[in-house]
């Protein structure tokens, strides 16, 4: 059925969760996994109002920073993923919306199913946060299988 599934992490506890049960899913039906981190480029992080210049960062610092965080992200999938005896690689990409990034990742990398997680937000936390996961629903070209992520796990 699916060969090859994309799993993105941002690196959070809930993230993760859902990345251990996109490895025990892929696994169970013989697939390999790309995992994927998505970070923001450092002009996606700075306000109009000179935000940058207050915490004097540059994007060099800001980019090294943000490959360290992904590699170490990533890496945690790729264990996880070793450990269950599952083919895996590793991705990490920069763009303005995360959404799109994941959704470029998984055509590039011929992924036939994304396997994502989910807050399961709903009302006004939903409308003031958004959903990276609701924006990749509605951009995806590819199967999308969503996980319900538990808060306390």
């Amino acid at each position: 059925m699916f060969k090859k599934i994309l799993i993105p992490t941002d690196g959070s506890k809930l993230s993760a969760q859902a990345a251990n049960k996109g490895v025990t899913f892929a696994r169970s039906i013989g697939a390999e996994i790309v995992a994927l981190h998505v970070t923001q480029p450092f002009a996606a992080t700075v306000g109009f109002d000179g935000m940058a210049a207050a915490y004097a960062i540059t994007d060099e610092d800001y980019d090294r920073t943000a490959a360290e965080q992904a590699q170490k992200y990533l890496q945690a999938v790729l264990d996880r993923a070793a450990t269950a005896g599952v083919k895996a690689t590793a991705k990490a990409v920069s763009n303005f919306n995360v959404a799109d990034g994941i959704v470029h990742a998984a055509k590039e990398e011929n992924c036939d199913l994304i396997f994502i997680g989910s807050h399961g937000r709903s009302g006004l936390s939903r409308l003031l946060l958004g959903s990276v996961t609701v924006k990749v629903l509605g951009l995806a070209k590819v199967a999308t299988l969503v996980y319900r992520v538990k808060e306390n796990d």
